[in-house]
């Protein structure tokens, strides 16, 4: 049997997006069965995450089903909502390109712009502990021990905890992240698990990021990744209320006039291809 979807990407961040119809004619047991299958990079269509439009929502224009490759649900993704936002407004699903969408971190509201970019009001950074959740009461540079090291870093949430972590060391952000995101990802101070960013600062506006991701491992770009390091560097002084975040896949821009302000991150959501696989 075929099941027609579409393949799309933000900063690298790729996502396989299903109607509900198709996902249906799959006859998964659930969608994180779903997931799994079709996010394997062998055997199915691979991708860091799935995602399937949901039109039964009375309080946003439309909502969506987000989960990651290893099947569980993420209750935000800054890339995939900018690739849903671009999705649903190409395929008729919302008649407008400024809309709202229910997502598990709450209302996201996006915006089509001109120039191909998504601009996504992505609401205020979560910055109270108990509700990031974090257990230590204190959630900025708190220091952390893993494999005989200490990282000081800071807990921010996007709907889906972060840890930002600022290193001035040599070493490659990529060799960080894959050396000690896994461990940090799973720390007793973080009850839901964590997401792992190690950052350089290059400037006050401009950074380089890399991210060991909760239930993906590494990936290309992270766009609550971008927006939480951004909300670190700022109420730590370091940052510029706008600031170039620079991934491995490409930039995204974030915009955050600090507390009590929502965040807004911009950037690209593109098409790779549509098809059909054959299960």
């Amino acid at each position: 049997m075929g099941i027609k979807f579409t393949k799309m990407q933000g900063c690298g961040n790729d996502f396989v997006i299903l109607n509900y119809d198709e996902y249906i004619k799959g006859k998964w047991q659930n969608m994180s069965e779903a997931a799994i299958e079709l996010c394997d990079r062998h055997f199915g269509a691979g991708a860091d995450g799935l995602i399937i439009p949901n039109q039964n929502t009375d309080d946003a224009d439309i909502g969506w089903f987000f989960y990651n490759s290893d099947g569980s649900t993420a209750q935000m993704c800054g890339n995939g909502i900018r690739c849903f936002a671009k999705y649903a407004y190409d395929n008729n699903l919302v008649n407008k390109k400024e809309f709202t969408v229910k997502t598990l971190a709450g209302i996201i509201a996006p915006s089509i712009r001109e120039n191909g970019l998504v601009r996504v009001n992505m609401s205020k950074p979560v910055l109270e502990s108990e509700k990031i959740p974090f257990i230590p009461v204190n959630n900025l540079n708190y220091k952390i021990a893993v494999k005989n090291r200490v990282f000081e870093g800071n807990a921010v949430s996007m709907g889906n905890p972060h840890f930002v972590i600022f290193t001035e060391e040599d070493a490659d952000l990529l060799f960080l992240a894959k050396t000690y995101g896994p461990e940090i990802e799973i720390s007793a101070e973080f009850p839901e698990k964590t997401n792992v960013e190690f950052v350089k600062i290059i400037s006050k506006s401009e950074i380089e990021l890399c991210v060991w991701e909760r239930g993906c491992g590494i990936t290309l770009a992270c766009g609550t990744g971008a927006c939480a390091s951004v909300a670190a560097g700022i109420l730590n002084g370091l940052l510029d209320n706008f600031t170039e975040v620079k991934l491995p896949g490409g930039k995204v821009n974030v915009e955050w006039n600090g507390i009590g302000h929502d965040i807004f991150l911009t950037g690209p959501a593109e098409y790779v291809y549509k098809a059909e696989l054959f299960l």
